[in-house]
């Protein structure tokens, strides 16, 4: 259920608009050019990324509108003057969008998003790009590490109370891309269709006089299919009680505390001898892709993840670049674009030039490179490329289903060698080859 962007103009950096004034004045604004969206390099340890966010990119280009209150307020501030503000009353983007379609990988160099205009109606969209793609494509390869480690145990996204009340709802489509299968946060099923999830907390326990008390009035409401927490108290005698209350027909138990490990197991234990051999149980409490992988032994039946995933398991974004990397010598519509890049010390340095990129397999099928180039596209790599047309004259051409990202994120991330889903450090699994 598809909830309206508002407008997403002011989503931007103050530079933005003055860069936009002063090639205005310079008679450069309308001049063709292309710029890519890419990284330098993974984040420390990770040997793959993931695409996340096209869709809300797609949603935040076609809203992008400078309405009456918006130009009143820069009007009243003094950002930019009278002509821009004509100018900007006036903006809609009309170029072309290519990027890697969502849920695919990506790796240093790979030309993530191509955005391709007018440097006037190119450069506003720099920070919303990048604002989106950034904090998606960090939640969906914590989330891609996750589920590798969860093997086909589910995985449950609740990390809504642990990071902005908007960014949670991205982050659970995200995290949908990167392989879980449901979310706790009931915005996020509304805006994505996400299915959602949730029984009950602590505080519904506490608010019992006893714990006898607060199981009875959940089996009641909710039907003995549900998950009763079982950590609030003594877990021994919690489970012994679900089970008298709910039958061998309990849903599940949920355990939120102690070592999980060893916890869980005593409980299967317990629950075998009570006859609950189909209840399932749910373990929560800051995981993160290493305790799942530690739970692989375990008997556990679904994992709960909140903290660890929302932040990015360590790191909340991808470092994407927003770069002009080619534009035309005039304003003139048939000119040609000539390549220009940043020349930097430091690592920041970056290839100039519209670029293409395919992916080489070996004789198995397995990922061996990501190839980039700006000339003609190879005979053997026409068929592996990676770019496809999300946006032609301004108009989105497509958008995709959410479970179509993902199981192409599912695949993508099979046709990568096998040390891909190692969590122990490395660098990208496959190299980037500039040809």
């Amino acid at each position: 259920m598809p909830v309206d962007v508002p407008s997403t103009s002011l989503f931007t950096d103050h530079y933005e608009l003055t860069m936009l004034q002063a090639a205005l004045k310079a008679g450069t604004a309308e001049r063709r050019s292309v710029f890519e969206v890419f990284t330098r390099r993974l984040p420390e340890g990770r040997r793959y990324g993931v695409v996340a966010g096209t869709g809300r990119v797609l949603d935040a280009v076609e809203n992008f509108r400078f309405d009456p209150a918006v130009l009143g307020f820069l009007r009243e501030r003094g950002i930019v003057n009278a002509e821009t503000l004509d100018w900007l009353a006036g903006y809609r983007f009309s170029g072309d969008v290519w990027g890697y379609q969502e849920g695919e990988v990506y790796f240093p160099g790979s030309p993530i998003m191509r955005v391709e205009g007018t440097f006037a109606e190119c450069v506003l969209l720099e920070t919303v790009i990048l604002s989106i793609l950034n904090h998606d494509s960090a939640i969906a390869a914590a989330a891609s590490r996750m589920s590798s480690a969860a093997g086909e145990r589910p995985l449950i996204e609740m990390g809504a109370r642990r990071t902005h009340e908007l960014a949670a709802v991205a982050a659970s489509r995200a995290a949908y891309v990167g392989g879980f299968t449901s979310t706790s946060d009931l915005a996020a099923g509304f805006r994505y269709g996400i299915p959602t999830v949730g029984t009950s907390a602590h505080a519904f326990t506490l608010l019992h006089d006893r714990e006898r008390d607060a199981f009875t009035a959940q089996v009641d409401s909710l039907g003995r299919n549900t998950t009763l927490l079982v950590d609030t108290y003594d877990v021994a005698e919690a489970v012994r009680t679900a089970v008298e209350i709910a039958g061998p027909e309990l849903g599940a138990v949920r355990i939120d505390s102690g070592d999980l490990l060893l916890v869980a197991h005593r409980v299967r234990q317990q629950l075998d001898e009570l006859g609950a051999h189909a209840t399932r149980i749910i373990v929560t409490s800051d995981l993160d892709e290493y305790a799942i992988a530690s739970l692989a032994a375990a008997p556990v039946d679904a994992y709960g993840v909140g903290t660890q995933l929302v932040t990015g398991s360590g790191h909340p974004t991808c470092s994407m670049v927003y770069k002009l990397v080619a534009r035309a010598e005039s304003a003139d519509s048939t000119a040609a674009l000539a390549p220009v890049a940043k020349k930097s010390s430091g690592g920041k340095t970056s290839v100039g030039g519209r670029k293409w990129a395919a992916r080489r397999l070996d004789e198995h099928g397995v990922a061996e490179a990501e190839v980039i180039g700006t000339g003609p596209v190879p005979d053997e790599l026409r068929e592996r490329q990676l770019l496809v047309r999300l946006i032609k004259d301004g108009q989105v051409l497509s958008r995709e289903p959410l479970d179509v990202v993902r199981d192409r994120h599912v695949a993508a991330r099979a046709n990568l060698p096998l040390s891909a889903t190692q969590l122990s450090r490395g660098e990208a699994v496959i190299p980037t080859e500039y040809v």
